[in-house]
C-alpha cells in the first residue's frame, strides 16, 4: 500500500509558527508532525512509499526528507500551486497512485501509530474505502459522520451548529482505492470557494460505494493551534 500525505498548507490558526514554517512541519517534543506520521506509517502499517502534496514553503520539506532514504522510505512530491482546497490536491499524485490502494492523511493529524495498521486491516471487501473516526469530539468544529447498523457511512455533514445524534468526527485518515478519482474530477468549489474532499466521499457513497466507518482505538489530535501544539509539547 502506499501513502499520499497532504502537506501544503501554511495553517494561518498556529499564527508566528508558520511564518517560517510549514505547519507540518512544526515540531512535536523536537520531531516535525510531518516526520510523525511518515515514521508511524512506515513502522506500523509497512508503508514505504510517500507521495507528499507541498505547497508552501515546499522547500523547507523537501530539504529536511529527500527522497526519503535517510528514513527508509521513498518519497515522491508534487506541488498544489493553487491553495483551494483538498478536494483536488490528491489528483496530483493520481498517476503515481495508479491502480493501488492508498492510505491518505492530513498533514496536522496525529495518532498512536498502532492504529495506522489497525486501519489498514479493515479495509477489506466489499469496501471501496475506510474513514477514520474519533468518538467524543465536538462535531461543531469539523465534519459529523453518520453510519448505518453495519458501519458503512450514509452522510458526512460538515461543521453544523446541529449536529445528528449518534454521528462520530471525521478524524482526517482515509484508506481508498482509485475509484475515489471519479469523484473528485466531478467537484465543483464549495460556498466557502474551496474543493472539499469530504464532497468527493460523499459522492462515493451516493454513487453505490461503500465506505467504512472505523473507530480510532487509541489517542488522537488536530494540531490546529499553539495551544495544541503546547499541550503535546508538555506532555
Amino acid at each position: 500500500m502506499k501513502a499520499l500525505i497532504l502537506a501544503a498548507g501554511k495553517g494561518t490558526r498556529m499564527r508566528e509558527l508558520t511564518e517560517s514554517l510549514p505547519k507540518p512541519m512544526v515540531q512535536v517534543k523536537g520531531v516535525p508532525i510531518l516526520e510523525r506520521i511518515i515514521t508511524g506509517m512506515r513502522d506500523e502499517a509497512g508503508i514505504k512509499e510517500f507521495f507528499l502534496i507541498v505547497g508552501y514553503k515546499k522547500e523547507i520539506v523537501q530539504e529536511h526528507f529527500g527522497d526519503g532514504s535517510k528514513l527508509g522510505v521513498s518519497i515522491t512530491y508534487g506541488e498544489q500551486v493553487v491553495q483551494d482546497g483538498t478536494g483536488k490536491a490528491p489528483e496530483i499524485a493520481q498517476e503515481w497512485i495508479g491502480s493501488d490502494r492508498f492510505l491518505m492523511s492530513y498533514g496536522d493529524i496525529l495518532i498512536d501509530a498502532p492504529d495506522y495498521a489497525f486501519l489498514t486491516s479493515e479495509f477489506t471487501a466489499p469496501a471501496d474505502g475506510v474513514i477514520a473516526l474519533k468518538a467524543g469530539e465536538d462535531l461543531k468544529k469539523g465534519g459529523a459522520v453518520v453510519l448505518d447498523d453495519n458501519d458503512w457511512m450514509l452522510q458526512l455533514i460538515e461543521k453544523t451548529d446541529n449536529p445528528p445524534p449518534n454521528a462520530y468526527y471525521n478524524a482526517g485518515i482515509y484508506l481508498l482505492s482509485p475509484r475515489i478519482f471519479e469523484h473528485t474530477a466531478t467537484l465543483e468549489k464549495s460556498a466557502r470557494g474551496e474543493y472539499e474532499f469530504t464532497d468527493a466521499l460523499t459522492g462515493l457513497v451516493e454513487s453505490g460505494g461503500k465506505l467504512k466507518g472505523v473507530q480510532l482505538r487509541q489517542s488522537w489530535v488536530d494540531v490546529r493551534d499553539p495551544e495544541v501544539l503546547a499541550e503535546l509539547n508538555k506532555e
